[in-house]
Order: structure tokens, then sequence, then C-alpha cells
């Protein structure tokens, strides 16, 4: 298998196969065992390479599986719907499980055509070495590491215009190369929809063990209606659903600690989607405006602002959180 450099862009990184055209709907995927013969297949101009392509197990599995039998906990952090937080979720979520220095926690970022957490967590000029043991990640602090491929790009504004199998290459090396060494909580936060990332990661993981998912949302059913859609997928694809959290919930006046809705829930949001689907609610976090100043600033909001109440309520859906998958 062909290797991906430190440094990346379009033109030098190489892939496993080129197909000459995006994958049909119902493609069976290149690596299945039905890829060539399926009646999706009929027609369509991959035909020929899907057919030529080695079938059978992936030999990357054990090597992915023994590279993270030193994590404990491996959270999924999902929404079918973007602009919900998702991606913020995820850090104020590893800078609250890193507060504990008794912790050791790894963020890995999976939406490669937009990675944001490099930026959020305050390491966005980091870059990432190579060395016999693997990549190192980028060490936030001491007990916080982060990758991203938004540390290997040659511009901090490069574009990444990937098909799937260049995706799930690099998917692969996070998981297998990256030299996490050992810790407690691995947070993936992953780009909306279910899609390439979705499903590379559920299969290249399935030995190694996913804890569950995280799901994020807003309160308008705009937004629930994707995250049905999440949530779906998490069940077709055998995924534990850890629970949910109502992000934006109402908006935190950092003056006079006044709360309004702004995205009203006209169809009882979150917590009734809970109860109609019978997944854990984990909590609401209302929104407060110094949230986005603290991701512009790679800083952590619940260290700066430890008395607004959605600190509070991040806190309390970490404490859910850690409960939901065993550590207590």
């Amino acid at each position: 298998m062909t290797e991906i450099l430190p440094h990346v862009n379009d033109e030098v990184l190489p892939t496993e196969y080129e197909l000459n055209q995006p994958e049909p709907e119902h493609c069976p995927g290149p690596e299945s065992d039905m890829a060539g013969k399926s009646d999706a297949c009929g027609g369509c101009a991959n035909k020929e390479i899907c057919e030529s392509l080695p079938k059978g197990p992936d030999p990357d599995i054990p090597l992915i599986t023994d590279n993270l039998s030193g994590i404990e906990h491996k959270i999924l952090v999902l929404s079918g719907k973007g602009g919900v937080g998702k991606s913020t979720f995820a850090a104020m979520l590893s800078w609250a499980l890193s507060a504990d220095e008794d912790l050791q926690v790894g963020a890995m970022d999976l939406d490669i055509c937009g990675p944001s957490l490099p930026h959020m967590l305050g390491c966005i000029n980091e870059t990432v070495h190579e060395s016999n043991s693997g990549w190192t990640p980028v060490y936030v602090a001491d007990n916080l590491a982060t990758m991203s491929i938004q540390y290997m790009l040659p511009e901090d504004d490069s574009a990444i215009i990937w098909r799937g199998s260049k995706k799930n290459l690099l998917i692969k090396k996070f998981l297998k190369d990256v030299d996490w060494d050992r810790l407690d909580y691995l947070v993936i936060d992953t780009p909306p929809g279910t899609s390439d990332e979705h499903i590379s990661i559920n299969k290249y993981m399935k030995e190694s063990g996913i804890d569950g998912a995280l799901v994020v949302t807003t309160p308008q059913e705009v937004a629930l209606l994707d995250v049905r859609k999440e949530i779906d997928f998490c069940k077709k694809a055998g995924i534990n659903i850890l629970g949910l959290v109502e992000n934006m919930s109402g908006f935190v006046c950092p003056n006079c600690k006044g709360e309004s809705q702004i995205f009203k829930a006209t169809t009882g949001g979150g917590e009734a989607l809970c109860k109609e689907l019978g997944i854990k609610f984990l909590g609401s976090v209302p929104l407060d405006p110094r949230i986005g100043k603290s991701c512009d600033m790679g800083e952590s909001f619940l260290d700066n602002y430890p008395d607004s109440p959605a600190s509070t309520a991040v806190l309390n859906v970490v404490e859910a959180l850690r409960d939901a998958v065993g550590d207590v």
C-alpha cells in the first residue's frame, strides 16, 4: 500500500486506486466482495477497476486494533446537520476532560475538508512530526493531544478536494500510524452527514471497539430532521448511541445572565426526540457569545468563563457522558 507523506496536498498524496467517476448511490464499495458484481455495477465506469482490486480481509485492521489498544474510551461526535456546533462541542468536551489532570485525552479531527479543531484548540501553527513509532500528535497541553489534516497542509487556506479513496487512506493513517500512546479518551470529531468518513471510521474501528456516539443537535425541527438520519445511521451501523445533547438551547446574556430563546423548539427539541426514539438525553447547552470568541482565540471557554450557565451545562453533559461510558 502506498504511504501518505507527512505534509500533503492534492498533488503529492498517493491513493490506493483512482475511480473514473464518483461511486453510484447504491455502490457496494470498491473493497467489497460484491464490487463489480452487484446490480449497481452494471454500466458503471468503475466496474473494471473495482473487479481488479484485491478482496478479502483488510490487512490494516489488525494494525489499527493494535495501535488503538491503549485507548480506553473512544467517542464519536456526530450530527447529520452542519452548523449545530458539533466541532465546538467536541473542542469543549476535550477541554473539559483534560481539565482532570489524571486523564490523558486525544482529539482526532476527521472533518477532512473543513478541519477546525486545531484553531479551536489553539494550535493552528503546529506541524506533525514522523518518527520510528509513527506520527506524533500535536500536544495542546501535557494531557491533551490532537491530530488533524490541518497540520499537514502547505497553506492554512489550502482546499482539500478528494474523493472517498483518499479520505479513507488518510483515516487509516490516523488510526494506524499516529502514536497516541495511552489515552483515557479519544474524542473523534466527524463532518456532517452519513458518508465516507462515518462509514470508514466505523469499519476500521469495529474490532478495536467504539464506546459510542455523542449526537449534537439544535432545538429547531430543521436540525432534528437530519439528526434523525444520523441516529438511523448509528442503528444500522451498530454504533451505540451514548446520548444526545441539545446545543444553542436558548441564549445567555453575558451581562445580565438572562436567557431567551433563539432557536425555538417547535416540536419539543432534542429532549422530545430522545423520548420518541428511546435514547438518553444528556442535557441542553445555552448559547453564550463568548463561546465563539474563545474558539476563535483557541482558548478554553470553560477556563475563561467558569461562571457562565453554558459552562455549567457543558460540565453536566460531560459528567453524564462519563457515566454513559462507565467511567465514574
